[in-house]
């Protein structure tokens, strides 16, 4: 599990979940549940992370992880 701050919130416009890590620009994903926003952004962290590295783009150190929830 990687230690970024992972936003949370209910999105009208497409009912469904957000999930958002601000410090991996454009890291972001969508679920039914929170919890289903929660494990995809994970995944998404997972293959930012990975492009970054095939790249050579630098990779922010977490500040450390806070849920939110709006």
């Amino acid at each position: 599990m990687y230690k970024y701050e992972t936003i949370i919130y209910w999105s009208n416009e497409d009912q469904c979940y957000i999930a958002e890590v601000p410090e991996l620009s454009g890291c972001m994903a969508h679920g039914n549940s929170s919890e289903t926003a929660l494990s995809n952004v994970q995944e998404a962290m997972k293959l930012w992370i990975d492009t970054a590295n095939e790249f050579g783009d630098l990779i922010p150190e977490p500040k450390g992880q806070r849920l939110m929830y709006a």
